[in-house]
């Protein structure tokens, strides 16, 4: 697992090979993350990715958000409640050393508090697959401030998803198993 482009380009990341099974960490493959960024930098949305203030639910490795802040993201919060996921992250963010533009909150995306600090233009949100925590956490982050009014959801997933009636989907696309929705607020 690499970052595919800007400042961190070529930078290999803390490797958990196939994925941790215990931890129910399942990276975003490469090809994916190329595709999707490509979306998110060039695409139908224009440039949601520079000057962006990114939250990264369920971050994992923190891959998603390391490549957003590698392509002109302003800060990065990550947010994972796993041991194994807050180590990786903190060992990510040390290798790009990007201490002062992230912050890691260990605590579970579902129940996030209030937002303390100004709300974030692009979410991450890459939940365990097909168990419903995606609806919980964006629930969770819409209710605490998280969302400005023109942010742009991302939100992989292998099942269909049901956004809340604060979200509109604006589009999907499919790589293999994975789903990554597009949506934004009303």
């Amino acid at each position: 697992m690499r970052i595919i482009a800007g400042e961190f380009r070529g930078l290999a990341l803390a490797s958990i090979g196939k994925g941790d099974v215990g931890a129910h960490l399942r990276p975003t493959t490469d090809r994916v993350r190329e595709s999707l960024f490509s979306v998110l930098t060039a695409g139908k949305y224009g440039d949601a990715v520079e000057d962006a203030r990114v939250l990264d639910l369920f971050a994992g490795t923190g891959a998603l958000g390391l490549e957003a802040l590698s392509r002109g993201a302003e800060y990065v919060t990550f947010v994972d409640d796993g041991r194994k996921a807050q180590s990786l992250i903190s060992e990510n963010i040390a290798k790009c050393r990007a201490e002062g533009r992230t912050h890691l909150m260990r605590t579970d995306a579902t129940r996030l508090p209030p937002n303390p600090d100004a709300p974030y233009d692009l979410i991450f949100l890459d939940p365990p697959y097909a168990k419903g925590l995606g609806e919980k956490a964006i629930a969770a982050a819409i209710e605490g401030n998280w969302l400005t009014p023109r942010a742009l959801v991302v939100w992989e997933d292998s099942a269909p998803i049901t956004p809340p009636d604060a979200l509109v989907l604006l589009d999907t696309r499919k790589y293999g198993d994975t789903k990554i929705n597009f949506l934004e607020p009303k």
